[in-house]
């Protein structure tokens, strides 16, 4: 089987970030973005989604943390998307019900080739520490973008917001492994009617 690695950089006015993936590794992350919340959420989708990552980036949040976490969100999503290759045998659909004490996430993703995002999380915060919770639509929303992805996320209850987040991103990590895996049974045909994703 061919690695399904693959690292990426973006290089802007705003961020220089390096994102480096492994999907079929052990659930190791090594992070250094400037922004420890977000580091904290990267961890989630490395362990529970049993991905290698390593994420290096050097942004602008002397004005705010919007570039590095959106542009984390895209180079994120390029990197997965070229160590996917053609996603010939993986099981494309993902799913994932995670709780956190009173918090409960789903997250539902396909591998579909058509970027599509819609995220319903009322977060209880406007903030968690220095962290704007807004700010997580557009880590998603620029994966989807890159990565091709169809993806449902839905905070169903939670009243404390770390909490709702934190159960976002292990049902994320959760789903994406999921849909990741090579399925036996689909060995070397693509998961589509249509002949391609």
């Amino acid at each position: 089987m061919a690695e399904r690695t693959a690292s990426v950089s973006r290089d802007t006015l705003e961020t220089q970030i390096t994102v480096t993936a492994n999907l079929d590794g052990k659930g190791t992350g090594v992070f250094d973005t400037g922004v420890p919340f977000l580091e904290h959420m990267m961890d989630q989708i490395a362990r529970h989604g049993l991905i290698d990552l390593d994420i290096t980036c050097k942004g602008d949040t002397y004005i705010d943390d919007h570039h590095t976490v959106e542009d984390i969100g895209i180079t994120l999503g390029q990197a997965v998307a070229q160590a996917l290759g053609d996603k010939k045998g993986i099981r494309r659909y993902g799913h994932a019900y995670v709780p956190l004490d009173e918090a409960l996430s789903r997250v539902v993703i396909d591998f579909s080739g058509r970027p599509e995002l819609i995220m319903n999380v009322p977060f209880t915060q406007k903030r968690v520490g220095q962290f704007d919770t807004e700010l997580f639509w557009e880590f998603f929303q620029g994966f989807v973008n890159h990565a091709q992805v169809t993806l449902h996320i839905d905070c169903l209850r939670g009243h404390n917001a770390h909490h709702q987040i934190e159960t976002v991103f292990k049902a994320f990590g959760r789903a994406v492994r999921m849909a990741l895996e090579l399925d036996p049974r689909m060995a070397g045909m693509m998961p589509s009617t249509k002949g391609t994703l």
